[in-house]
């Protein structure tokens, strides 16, 4: 059963229930912050929306990981409607054709949610755009850097786009993945600006300047951390968990056959090379072993800028996060190749991904503050 990839005549309705999604934390931060000031008003806000930010990114891993990433197989709704219940015929003929999916009632739904929450975040984003330019315009000396939330807003935008290619081009991983590393760069863009707007005594324990080698060896994690982040993208976009399923050793051997070549294949269809034949299972064991080959030079090199952590006084809080985000990163990539990739583990595994990349930035951003101030 054909239908049109892209029909635009469901958009406004899909804007506006993003907007009245957006409108339930916005009314919160308003009432909850009334007696405050503009900048605190204004802080409020961000950290909401990168706390709804990681929510979308957790519910974006949920949609892929249950097959739902084509539950609505048009943009921005489904089948032309702003939700699955005006397209529960459609979606009764799809399922009564392919009755395990990919379009079924319930991956539609979860479908559209996601998309739901997506537009949701970009109305906050979009308000704190708003906001942040008319306080500059009042006040250009004010603490508000409106070109943060700008930039921040022109990534929301470029991750619709590329959350519309995921639907339209059919899963294609390489898209998949630059859709999951886009919702990561948009947790770093927020965390970075509700950094910026905390006191120091946030994140240190009292001011000091910091060592330059900190902030060196901190931003060196975060660039093996995107690598590693990338990876594992790579991995689930291109279902390739389950080529091992056990551990340390992979098929019963240290080394088992691998296709480098065609794992590093990066613009094809899924499941199929450049060539248009079908991956092999050697590509997919290959795909899987790079990235657990990567996972312990990640998790070595974090372990080490940890210990350094530890050993700067004024760092005690961010170190613990940053062990504790590591050693659930180990259990739930361990329980996602011996247990068969539950859905729970593997969900927090991607969630335990952007949480990581917050903490480094976080860090990052916190330590040139604190290097300005002493």
């Amino acid at each position: 059963m054909e239908t049109s990839l892209y029909d635009l005549s469901p958009l406004l309705r899909v804007l506006v229930i993003g907007a009245l999604i957006a409108s339930v934390p916005a009314l919160w931060v308003y009432l909850r912050h009334r007696g405050g000031t503009g900048p605190s008003r204004y802080q409020a806000l961000v950290a909401v929306t990168l706390f709804l930010t990681f929510d979308l990114v957790l519910f974006g891993a949920f949609t892929r990981l249950t097959d739902s990433g084509l539950g609505c197989p048009d943009w921005p709704g489904c089948y032309g409607n702003a939700s699955p219940l005006g397209a529960k015929h459609d979606i009764a003929m799809a399922q009564s054709l392919l009755p395990e999916g990919p379009v079924t009632h319930g991956k539609a739904w979860i479908e559209m949610v996601h998309r739901y929450m997506a537009t949701g975040v970009g109305a906050l984003i979009t308000l704190m755009t708003v906001w942040a330019w008319r306080s500059y315009k009042r006040s250009p000396s004010t603490s508000l850097n409106p070109w943060w939330p700008t930039v921040t807003l022109v990534w929301v935008c470029v991750q619709g786009a590329f959350g519309a290619l995921t639907v339209t081009m059919k899963l294609f991983p390489a898209i998949v993945s630059l859709h999951l590393l886009g919702g990561y760069t948009l947790l770093a863009l927020l965390v970075a600006q509700v950094a910026m707007g905390q006191p120091k005594s946030v994140l240190f324990t009292r001011s000091r300047k910091l060592p330059r080698s900190y902030v060196v060896w901190t931003v060196a994690g975060l660039a093996l951390l995107v690598l590693q982040a990338a990876s594992g993208a790579w991995v689930s976009t291109n279902y390739a968990v389950l080529a091992c399923t056990e551990f340390p050793g992979c098929q019963g051997t240290m080394w088992p056959p691998m296709d480098w070549a065609a794992a590093l294949e990066f613009w094809r269809p899924l499941g199929l090379t450049a060539a248009g034949e079908s991956l092999s299972f050697q590509a997919l064991t290959a795909i899987h072993m790079g990235h657990r080959m990567m996972a312990m030079l990640t998790f070595a090199l974090l372990g080490a800028l940890a210990w350094y952590w530890y050993r700067q006084p004024v760092l005690k809080r961010p170190t613990l996060w940053l062990c504790a985000l590591l050693l659930l990163q180990l259990a739930t990539g361990l329980s996602n190749v011996v247990l068969g990739w539950p859905l729970l583990a593997a969900v927090m595994h991607t969630g335990g991904a952007g949480a990581l990349v917050m903490v480094l930035v976080w860090a990052w951003v916190r330590s040139r503050n604190a290097d300005a101030a002493g």
